[in-house]
């Protein structure tokens, strides 16, 4: 009775090894197989089965990873730690892949070699696509630059909307979106109105007519400044006088404002005011003027 039962238990291990387990194994082994010697290649059910669950297992501890880390980050530095943790994720799937086949057998050497000439090639093609990339990574990681921030690129001003890893947008004055490479806050000098502090000072300058009382100059150019809307009332506005100009005495009407986007608005606004107090208290804006001296001179008529 015992034999008998070392026989069954004998016959159903042989028809799990060589048929179930044969039958999983000769599946797994179907794919395509070309190529010769060391140079043979198999691509087969199993291979493809073993990277997919390589990338399932890699994408969910990257997952795992990422919450872990932005768990307590507020919600702007949350965003830019997913757009950087994108592009590592992309490279972490590439060794996954190389890794999965070379531990599965497959010679990697050959797509290695053709991979980093590929790179080399691609590298110098899109040089400046990563010089965004690493300068949307520095922007993200040291906080250069924040939503909200006031810059000037090129002579254009805008308010940051949007950092992403490879472009950063900003909406001008003029309600129009500019897309700015990040490699431009690299490479480039870029003007940000508001990374040290919210108020900036701007300035008006006007020229008055030579022998203008300077004294009440002062006094009307600090007036209208003085109840401006969106001038901040402290630090308190000033007045230089520049410098004694061609056909003028030029000043500056210095001041402070909490938002730099409206500032041409404000600056026009003062201008109005600057023109009807100077018109009303008789203090004259000269236009350049020049002396043009005419020589004369007598030529002799051949004719005479």
């Amino acid at each position: 009775m015992v034999q008998e039962a070392e026989k069954v238990t004998e016959k159903i291990e042989e028809v799990v090894k060589e048929d179930i387990w044969g039958a999983i194994k000769e599946f797994l082994n179907l794919g395509i197989h070309f190529g010769e010697g060391d140079k043979e290649i198999h691509i087969t059910v199993g291979l493809i089965l073993v990277v997919t669950i390589s990338f399932l297992v890699a994408s969910f501890l990257l997952k795992w990873i990422r919450k872990l880390f932005t768990r307590r980050m507020a919600e702007p530095d949350k965003l830019k730690f997913i757009s950087v943790f994108k592009f590592i994720k992309y490279i972490v799937y590439v060794i996954v892949v190389f890794a999965t086949l070379s531990l599965a057998g497959f010679n990697v050497t050959p797509f290695l070699a053709a991979s980093a000439a590929l790179l080399v090639g691609l590298g110098l093609a899109l040089q400046e696509l990563f010089q965004d990339v690493i300068g949307g990574i520095f922007i993200i990681v040291d906080k250069s630059l924040l939503v909200g921030d006031i810059i000037e690129v090129e002579g254009k001003v805008g308010r940051v909307i949007d950092i992403k890893l490879r472009t950063t947008r900003a909406i001008t004055r003029d309600d129009k979106i500019i897309i700015i490479p990040n490699h431009k806050f690299i490479s480039d000098l870029v003007f940000n109105y508001t990374q040290n502090h919210r108020s900036t000072r701007e300035f008006v300058r006007v020229g008055v007519a030579y022998g203008s009382e300077t004294a009440k100059v002062k006094e009307l150019l600090l007036r209208s400044v003085e109840k401006q809307s969106g001038v901040l009332k402290s630090p308190k506005p000033f007045v230089l006088f520049e410098d004694f100009g061609d056909s003028a005495l030029v000043f500056s009407v210095h001041f402070f404002i909490n938002d730099s986007f409206v500032d041409p608005k404000i600056k026009s606004e003062i201008r109005f005011t600057i023109d009807r107090l100077f018109r009303e208290n008789n203090v004259t804006i000269p236009f350049p003027q020049r002396d043009v001296h005419l020589f004369t001179q007598n030529v002799p008529n051949p004719k005479e």
